[in-house]
Parts: structure tokens; sequence; C-alpha cells
């Protein structure tokens, strides 16, 4: 049996059961603390990932916001109406030569205007193919421009190819809602050199521009007697083609017809299209002559590969029409707009004689109103000389339509600028035909004195493509045309980079203009013209004073400096005009650019009168002018006593020079593996903080734009480097750089000629010639030595252009200092036409 347990009493020696203990409190506290910071701990990791993210996309949402800032254009109320340039608002200027690239052509003030051109080429010369079409200095013509042009409805040109001239006329008549009619002439003569007379193929053609139709009519198997068309813009149209004659009620010549029509990828492209149509199996068989074979516009089939470029591209109407004519002889073409139904009679044969005859008496009676040259006892043949620069001026404005592509450092990539249009002159028909922001501040002191409302368009047209940061992108490649003209490399706009603001000095003749006439009708529109401008100017100028600004309070700094040390001589500042002209060997932030606190100068003292006029608040400008016109603080600045002369400052060393790369190649390895020797820049002294000494163009800035006193003792030691033939004085005119300078006429790179660094430009000796004329005429101690050499480099100037011109058919760039030889581009009637005014002494 079971034992019965016996029950133990406690306190009998047995230990009862141990009772749990609890932990004691201080140590809950601590783990509690430890869970607290934990938690915390995670909870600010989470907060920082959440801010971290917020960070992120903020930074995003700001790189992306300053991003887009480039491409958004400034909010103010655009200067011109949408519609300034249509028909209904302008039609006097809806039509015009406005296609400054090609020898001779028009289009309207539209985005997507019908254009008409001329092209022809010599038969059966010892060169098959010369086909001439847009203007290009390879074609060699012994001269071409404008002889007459009044920029608004009429204009004479000769084009002197070779063996032969051509004279190309146009008359437009005002009319109907489109810009009214308008009649072309081309006569062609033979030059008494010719050992024969030429037989000549003129090639007239008009393009769609992806909108609007064509339709060519066609007589007697191949000649194309007239085209129709219609568009969005011109409405329904015609163009008719007359045959060729001997001259003005000259009977009929033989001549052979054929013609083209097709479809073009791009207006970029039509000499291609034509090139590319030729066919020499045509036969030209006058009654009295032998049979050749001659060039002839056939078919045109685009390639696959064009096919493949141009799917997402609209294509347009391409139509030709050739005739081919032995010299001498004259063909008309006329263009009828379908909403003139109330013409009084067809522009053409003795009507548009009598026309043109009546056109140029109004143009010479205008011309000398406005310039006085015969007045002033000038030749006949120099004032013919200045009524083409004028005219090639006026006749070589441009409308362009499109978009510029831009980048700033927000964007990897470069973007396209808003699209818009652009009425400007330019530089150079051949070379730069598109708009350069410094130079057409120099195109319209000339304009200006013309025609003042063309002045104000195009300073509009310039200031509506300011963004809102108050930047203007300096050269204008608007469209395909534009850009099949300019290399890659200068294509980009970046928008750090400036350009002087000459659009100052054109401001400042209106301002002129205004106090001195102000109950002309164009003083009346110009108080409404400022308002509108005003808010873009101010943007503009504030840009200026804050992206350009120097080191050192109230002094300016160049951006846009080429940063490759290693291969120019000394590093381009393109940015400033100046291009290659020398400062501080290597670039930095510590420099001081002269001419740039120059511009400034002359701007703030615009600003001021343009908010003094509207009775806008100007202290600001007015003290921002009055600080830095103080002469002190210039020199303070700018004055080199080492030189004597205003100069730039910053990180230079003038011992530089170009030298022949090392190139090592292991012993018997061929050399054709390794790479070619280049000229790289070698530096023989290390480069410290100092003025750079270069006496030139630069140094004479604070004299150029009239900031010095008239009592300044600086003007002394201007006035003795103007005069000075080892310095700047040339018979022919001002020389960029002084003869003495270490890097007078040296080359910045082996493929860099140099360019201002010696040969003399027309745009800097006018602004020479004005201020020797202002400083010569207020009274203080330098005032008759300033107006003997006015006198002296106003003649030298004058009679060195004018000479080139009859010597060579052309106005040109830049003048040779030691010879006075044009060279560069040409014709370049841009600020180079700025001769007129000083023959006239208008400034």
């Amino acid at each position: 049996m079971g034992r019965r347990r016996k029950r133990v009493a406690a306190g009998d020696g047995v230990p009862s059961p141990r009772k749990e203990e609890k932990t004691p409190a201080p140590l809950r506290k601590e783990k509690k603390k430890k869970a607290d910071i934990g938690k915390m701990f995670i909870n600010i990791s989470i907060g920082l990932c959440i801010f971290s993210l917020i960070w992120f996309f903020y930074a995003l949402y700001m790189r992306s916001s300053l991003a887009r800032r480039v491409v958004t254009l400034h909010p103010s109320p655009r200067v011109l109406d949408a519609n300034s340039s249509s028909p209904d608002v302008s039609p006097e200027r809806y039509w015009g030569t406005y296609r400054p690239q090609v020898y001779f052509g028009m289009k309207t003030r539209s985005p997507r205007s019908v254009v008409t051109g001329l092209m022809w080429m010599r038969q059966f010369a010892e060169m098959d193919g010369n086909l001439r079409h847009t203007c290009e200095q390879g074609d060699h013509l012994l001269g071409y421009g404008w002889l007459m042009h009044d920029g608004v409805s009429f204009g004479v040109q000769e084009v002197h190819d070779r063996e032969f001239t051509l004279t190309t006329e146009f008359v437009k008549r005002m009319g109907g809602d489109h810009g009214g009619d308008w009649t072309w002439r081309i006569t062609a003569k033979q030059h008494s050199t010719a050992s024969s007379a030429p037989v000549i193929s003129l090639m007239f053609y008009t393009a769609t521009d992806v909108q609007g139709s064509l339709q060519a009519h066609v007589e007697e198997k191949h000649r194309l007697s007239s085209v129709t068309g219609t568009s969005e813009e011109l409405g329904n149209f015609k163009i008719t083609f007359g045959k060729p004659t001997a001259g003005e009620g000259a009977s009929g010549k033989y001549a052979r017809y054929n013609y083209l029509q097709t479809k073009s990828p791009g207006l970029d492209q039509l000499t291609d299209i034509v090139k590319n149509s030729l066919n020499h199996k045509f036969e030209f068989s006058p009654p009295k002559g032998e049979k050749r074979f001659y060039f002839a516009v056939d078919s045109y089939k685009v390639t696959n590969h064009q096919n493949q470029q141009n799917d997402l591209k609209m294509e347009s109407d391409f139509v030709v029409h050739q005739v081919t004519v032995q010299t001498p002889f004259q063909i008309e073409v006329l263009f009828e707009s379908g909403s003139f139904w109330d013409r009084p009679n067809q522009l053409v044969g003795s009507m548009l004689t009598d026309e043109l005859e009546k056109r140029k008496v109004a143009f010479d009676e205008r011309f000398e109103s406005t310039f006085g040259l015969q007045a002033k006892g000038f030749t006949s043949s120099q004032i013919k000389f200045a009524k083409a620069a004028l005219s090639n001026m006026l006749g070589g404005m441009g409308y362009f339509f499109g978009q510029s592509v831009v980048q700033s450092v927000y964007n990897e990539h470069p973007v396209l600028y808003p699209e818009g249009p652009l009425f400007t002159a330019v530089p150079s028909r051949s070379f730069f035909p598109r708009g350069f922001l410094w130079d057409e501040g120099f195109h319209q002191l000339l304009i200006s004195k013309w025609d003042t409302q063309l002045t104000k368009e195009v300073i509009a047209h310039w200031l509506d493509l300011i963004n809102i940061e108050g930047w203007i992108p300096r050269e204008q490649i608007l469209d395909d045309e534009a850009r099949s003209k300019v290399p890659s490399e200068f294509i980009v706009q970046h928008n750090e980079n400036a350009n002087p603001p000459t659009l100052f000095l054109a401001l400042q003749e209106l301002l002129e203009q205004l106090d001195a006439q102000p109950e002309l009708s164009s003083s009346q529109t110009m108080i409404p013209f400022l308002r509108r401008l005003y808010p873009r100017l101010q943007v503009w100028f504030e840009w200026f004073n804050t992206t350009q600004a120097g080191p050192m309070a109230n002094s300016y700094r160049w951006r846009g400096r080429d940063k490759d040390t290693n291969l120019f001589l000394n590093p381009k500042t393109l940015t400033s005009g100046l291009d290659d002209y020398p400062r501080a060997s290597h670039p930095s932030a510590d420099e001081r650019h002269v001419d740039l606190y120059c511009w400034m100068t002359l701007a703030s003292g615009i600003m001021a009168n343009v908010a003094r006029i509207l009775g806008e608040p100007h202290l600001v400008y007015e003290n921002t002018h009055r600080t830095l016109s103080n002469n002190d603080l210039l020199n303070k600045l700018h004055w080199s006593e080492n030189l004597h002369a205003f100069s730039d400052y910053g990180n230079h060393t003038q011992a530089v020079s170009l030298q022949q790369e090392k190139v090592f190649v292991p012993p018997g390895q061929p050399r054709h593996q390794y790479p070619v020797t280049r000229l790289v820049r070698s530096v023989r002294k290390a480069p410290k903080l100092q003025y750079v000494n270069a006496l030139g163009y630069v140094s004479l800035f604070p004299f150029l734009l009239q900031i010095l006193k008239p009592d300044s003792p600086k003007i002394e030691h201007i006035l003795r480097d103007i005069q000075d033939p080892e310095r700047l004085w040339t018979p022919y005119g001002l020389r960029s750089l002084s003869h003495s300078d270490p890097l007078y006429m040296k080359r910045n790179t082996e493929h860099d000629a140099p360019y201002w660094r010696g040969p003399i430009w027309i745009n800097i000796n006018y602004l020479a010639v004005r201020a020797l004329h202002h400083y010569g005429s207020i009274e203080g101690p330098y005032k008759k030595k300033a107006a003997t050499l006015y006198q002296d480099l106003r003649t030298n100037l004058i009679n060195n252009v004018y000479k080139q011109y009859m010597e060579t058919g052309y106005i040109w760039e830049q003048y040779n200092d030691s010879t006075g030889r044009g060279q560069g581009s040409h014709p370049f009637t841009g600020w180079s036409a700025l001769t007129v005014l000083i023959m006239a002494e208008e400034y």
C-alpha cells in the first residue's frame, strides 16, 4: 500500500519556495530611456530621409525651373504687336528684299512666307555648272550690291560677273489686302572685254515654306508662262514671266525655255535641288549660230537619304522657270496679288520704266536732303559710292523667323529658344547674313538718319527677344537657311555671355532727335514707343549690371572668354565683339575690362534719360551714371601709369609665344601613329595681377564714348597715341593695336590669323571721329588739337574706303593698316557703311 505523505509545517527547517524578484526602478528607467533614444534616432532618420527626398525633389524642381528660365521670354507686353508686320498694319513694308543671303530675292515679313529668287549660270563656259544663287565670296564676282534702295518700295542693284553684268531692279505698287504688286526687271549686258557675247541661263523661282501651294502654267511645251498660288499669308496670287527682249520696246530674242516643278524639303536646299536636276542634253540653236548643248533643269527626285531625314518634316512646293538667252537682253517678272482687284494697269514695260525713274529722282532728292554731300563738295562719283553704301545696308535687311539654339549651366544639352521673328540689318550678305547684337547698334546709327521708324522697328524686334533673365542671344541664327551658313561650334548661344549693348547708341540718337525736333511726327510716336520698350530696357540693363559685374565695386568683366589657354596665344573674348584683342593672358575672375565699364557708363546715362522722359524713377540710373562718369574712379580702376593709357587689369604676362608642340616618338615606332605636332602656347614667365598694357582700341574707349571730361589730362596722352604712326595712326585710319605692341599682327593659333590686332575697323574709327569732333567743338585745353586730328582722320578714312571701293568693287570688313587695302568679308556694308555719316559729318 502506498505510504501517506507527511505534511511539513513551515518553520521546520525546510526552505520555502522563492518568490520572483521585481526589477529595480532605476534599471527600468534606463531601458525605457534607451528605447526612447532608439525611437528618436529612427524618427530623426525618417525625418532626414523625408527632408532629403523633399530637398532632392525641390532641387530637381529648382534645376528644372532654372533650366526653363533661359527659354522663358520676358512677361512684359511686347514692344511690337503680334500683327505689326502684317499687310493690314504695315502694307508698304510687307514685301521686300528680306533675303540678304541671296543675290536677288524677295519675301514677305511673315513666318512662313512664299519666297522668290533668282539663280543664273553662264553656258558654254570653261567651268560648267557655275550656278549663282546665295552670296558667296568663293564666286569671285567682280562686285555686286545695291546702287539705290529706299528700304521700302524700290531698288536698283548691279551684279558684275566675269564677262557680263546683271542689273536687277524692282518696284512695288500698293493695293489690295496683301502688300500689293511688284515687278522685277533683269537686264544683262556683256563686258567690253568679253571675247564674245555670253549665253546666260536665268532661273526664276518661287517656293512655299511648308504652307501654301503653287501651280505651274506651261505654254509652247517647255515655257513656263506663269505660276499661280495661294497661301494663308498672301491669299491668291499670280507670277507672270515675260519673254526676253533686246530692251524696252525691242523685239523678242531667241531663247530656250525649261522648267522644274518639284518638292523641297527646306529653303536651305533649293540650290542643291537645282544643281541635281541639271541635264546637259538640251540644244541651243539660234538662227545664226551653231548648235550646242546646254545645261538646264530637267527632273529631280528626292533621294532615300533625304526621305529618311525629312519623314517628319513637311515639304514645300518649288517651281523654277529657266530661260537661256544670249546677251544683251532684258526680262521682266510680274507679281500680282489676287486681292488687288482695282489696279489701273500692269506695272510692266514703259509703265515700269516711268515708275523707276520717279523713284530714282525721289531717292536722289531725299539722299541729298538727308546727308548734304553735294553741298559739301563731294564729287558725283563719291556721292554714288555713298548712295551704294546706304542702299546696301537697307537692301541687306532681313526678316527671319525661327528659334535660336541656347544653353545655360542648368541645361545638360542645348535647347530651343521660343520661336519668334527678327527684322534686322546684317553685317555681310556673303559671310554674316544674320543678326548680330553688337553690330546692330552701329547699323541703326546710319539707318536712323534715313528712316527713324525703321530703326524703332528694328530695336523693338531685338528687345522683344529678351528672356525673363534679361538676356538676348547675341547672334541670331533662326532658321535652316541661316544655320546652313554657320559653323556648328558657333550655333549654340550661352546665356552667361553678353555682347556690347550698342543699341544704346541708337537710342541715344533717337533721344537727340526727340530733343532737337519734338514737333516732328516721328517724335510724336517716340514716347509711346519708349514706354513699351522701357520694362525690357530695365531688365536688360540689370542683367548686364549683375551678370557682368567685376571683382571690385563698379568694375565689370566680360564672361565667356576662351578657356583653353594651351592653344591660344591670348584667349579670345568673343563676347566683347573685339574677339582676339589682347586681354589678360590667363583668364580669371580678377579681370576688369575697361571697354565694358564704358559701355555701362553710356547705358546708365541713357537709362536715366529715358526714365526721366517717361516720368519713371530715375535716381538709381542717375546715381550709377554719376558714379561711373567719375573720372577719378575710372583712373583708379583702369589707368596704367606704366603705359600712360587706359587698360584692362587681370592675371597677365607678356612672356608668351606659340611654339611647336613636342611629341615623343619611341625609337623604331612609326611617326604616323602619333599625334601631329601643333602650335601650343609657351609661358616663359608666370602671370601676375597687373594692368595688361596693350595699347589699342580698348585703351581709347573712355575717349570714344566721351566719358572723359574736356579738361582731363588723360586726353593729352590719348591724342598723342592717336597721332603717333608707331602706335595707332596710319594714312588710312586708326589701327586696332599699336604697331609697337608685342602681339601686333601675331596669330592667335596656327589657324587663327590676327583679326583685331592691327587691321583698321570702320566702326571704331567712326567713334573716334565722332569723339574728336565732340572734343574739338567744346571748350577745353585740347580743343584745337582734337579739331585738327578730326579733319585729318576723317579725310583719311573717306579717301581710303572710297578708293578701295572703286578699285575692288566692294566695301570691306576691315582695311590693312600698312597698305589700306580692303580685306576680310566682302561686301561688308554693315558698320563699314558708317563712312556715309563721316562724309556727312552726322554724329
